[in-house]
């Protein structure tokens, strides 16, 4: 009988450290730490948890997350007071909109000093220092006739869609960090997502093979994948370019053909 006790004490402490335990995922930042994937021991609820909120599914990044959600990832990490290399983990909760700020009552003005005139000094003018991101200068990622344009005011139409053949080579439209590399946004088939800059994000969907991974740095014109099909069965490419989360129409962007 004592062994038996001592048999189910021990199992239900082994259930209740491994229910306690959480998987991290992570992004790769400019420190250059490699994002883990991870593997759960049995499926989870689904990612909606409420309005406004996500619960982090396995092999989720920030920036998928993001993009899917239509959000400026800085947003979200500065919502949920997450730093670079913004490490999330399986089953985390974020929130997906603005924090409500308390109420705080204004302040009694403080009493008025008169203080004695002061000898102005002239300080020399320090030369400006530009603060402006290096210009970015795009190329098309594919070569092809585009059969489906943007649209801003359709949320199917937020980029462009090139006709090709299966195989055919897509290209880095810009240089810059490899941020998504997976199938896990719907409808988006084999995604990369590359980040140019803070403020610009580009992304190629429906690849038949991706040839890059998270973290790589990919120079404009390098071949990051071959072209695949839609579900419907037709060979092209989705190429999206975001400004601060926002997608923007890509044909005011590339140079004229």
């Amino acid at each position: 009988m004592r062994a038996l006790l001592v048999v189910v004490t021990s199992a239900g402490l082994l259930a209740a450290c491994t229910a306690n335990w959480r998987a991290p995922v992570e992004t790769r930042g400019s420190s250059g730490v490699r994002q883990a994937r991870v593997e759960t021991p049995r499926p989870g609820p689904g990612p909606v948890v409420a309005i406004g909120e996500y619960r982090v599914q396995r092999g989720d990044t920030l920036y998928g997350i993001a993009w899917q959600q239509g959000i400026d990832y800085r947003q979200i990490a500065r919502w949920n007071g997450l730093r670079p290399p913004y490490r999330i983990y399986v089953g985390q909760t974020l929130s997906l909109r603005a924090p409500r700020e308390p109420h705080i009552p204004p302040a009694d003005p403080p009493p008025t000093v008169r203080n004695p005139p002061r000898t102005s000094t002239v300080t020399a003018p320090r030369p400006a220092v530009s603060t402006r991101p290096a210009r970015l200068v795009w190329s098309w990622p594919a070569h092809g006739r585009i059969t489906a344009t943007f649209d801003a005011n359709d949320r199917l139409r937020s980029g462009i869609k090139i006709a090709g053949r299966a195989g055919d080579s897509v290209t880095a439209s810009e240089s810059g960090r490899v941020v998504y590399s997976g199938s896990g946004l719907i409808g988006y088939g084999r995604l990369i997502i590359i980040k140019h800059n803070e403020n610009y994000l580009s992304a190629y969907g429906h690849n038949r093979k991706i040839m890059v991974a998270e973290g790589d740095q990919v120079a404009k014109g390098q071949k990051i994948a071959e072209m695949g099909f839609t579900n419907n069965g037709d060979p092209l490419l989705h190429f999206e370019i975001r400004r601060d989360g926002k997608p923007v129409d890509p044909i005011r962007l590339l140079p004229k053909r």
